[in-house]
């Protein structure tokens, strides 16, 4: 039997596959769930900054200005009160999945902004979380703000959450940086642990009819996990960090070509939410004949085998293979020429 196990953010882990954060962990129940269906780790449904500073806005509201005004004020921020539990329900959470499951916990935070917010960090790791993962979600609409300062904002906020505790780190970013490579060094030299690539920013859609702008989630489908592939495939064995790769993982060919890129985890919800936790067993058995039929021992002997640094044509990730790629396409046949 092919070893299955890894290492991701210091953690040993027994198998590659971890819940990302979803509605499949809002419960200790369903968090028992994912430990059940054979998830190696569960990465909690983020805590956003926005609840955090709600919290704190009410309480300010209540001690010093009393409750004339609490619909009003309420009406300033997003409609956070579908959100699953507020900030000290989410720590309660963690401490009572400490005391049940087995395998680890990694708390989220979703924020973009340094502040009294990332002291929750602290908190969530009072908790019992093994881990954290920063969910940076930002999208600048500002024409005068700079990619800069769009950078320095992430930075910042990895420092400032470095400094608040001591367990390891994971960010969750986005593919559109200028210059990807360098922005993913720049994090791990400011404290990140491992890298989640990517965040999938959601497009909103119209309601023509009551013209409104609305939310509108699309699960992931196995050709999102490309651009991910791509990147972890680039970075392997340039950046010295872990690599998780989310988004797009629905099989176990996907989970053995992450790993081969060189993630050292892959991050699965869409499937799960689609076709039941009962498939995490099935990809872990395929897996497992694949690697046996293939002479693989070992997840770790498999990891950055297919990586830009050892394959035999690293053009293939880069300009040669856009050419290549773009002179690959013919139209069907429509008929027989005469």
């Amino acid at each position: 039997m092919p070893d299955l196990s890894t290492h991701y953010l210091g953690l040993h882990l027994r198998n590659p596959i971890v819940a990302s954060s979803s509605p499949l962990s809002y419960t200790l129940d369903g968090i028992r769930r994912l430990e059940d269906a054979g998830c190696s780790a569960v990465v909690l449904y983020s805590l956003f900054e926005e609840q955090i500073n709600l919290e704190s806005e009410l309480l300010d509201h209540y001690l010093t200005y009393g409750t004339e005004s609490f619909s009003e004020a309420l009406s300033y921020f997003p409609d956070l009160g579908r959100y699953h539990v507020g900030p000290d329900g989410y720590l309660e959470l963690i401490r009572r999945a400490k005391e049940r499951v087995d395998i680890p916990i990694i708390g989220s935070l979703n924020g973009v902004s340094t502040g009294g917010w990332i002291e929750y960090a602290r908190k969530i790791e009072e908790a019992g979380a093994d881990a954290l993962e920063l969910n940076i979600y930002y999208i600048p609409t500002d024409p005068a703000m700079t990619g800069a300062a769009v950078e320095e904002m992430y930075l910042n906020v990895v420092r400032d959450v470095r400094q608040t505790v001591n367990i390891p780190i994971a960010v969750k970013i986005s593919p559109y940086f200028s210059a990807t490579a360098n922005m993913c060094y720049r994090l791990v030299a400011a404290g990140a642990d491992g890298l989640v690539l990517f965040n999938r920013f959601y497009q909103p859609d119209f309601d023509l009819e009551r013209l409104e702008v609305v939310p509108h989630l699309v699960l992931s489908t196995p050709f999102a996990m490309r651009l991910p592939l791509r990147w972890i495939a680039i970075l392997y064995g340039r950046i010295q960090t872990d690599f998780a790769l989310t988004s797009g993982v629905h099989t176990y060919t996907d989970v053995i070509k992450a790993i081969m890129a060189g993630a050292n985890v892959v991050m699965m919800a869409s499937e799960l939410l689609q076709n039941g936790l009962g498939r995490v067993r099935e990809i872990l058995d395929e897996m497992a004949r694949w690697m046996e039929e293939h002479e693989y021992e070992s997840v770790a002997q498999m990891r950055g085998a297919m990586s830009q640094i050892h394959v035999a044509e690293p053009a293939a990730f880069e300009r040669a293979n856009y050419m290549k790629v773009l002179a690959s396409w013919r139209p069907e046949p429509t008929g027989v020429l005469r």
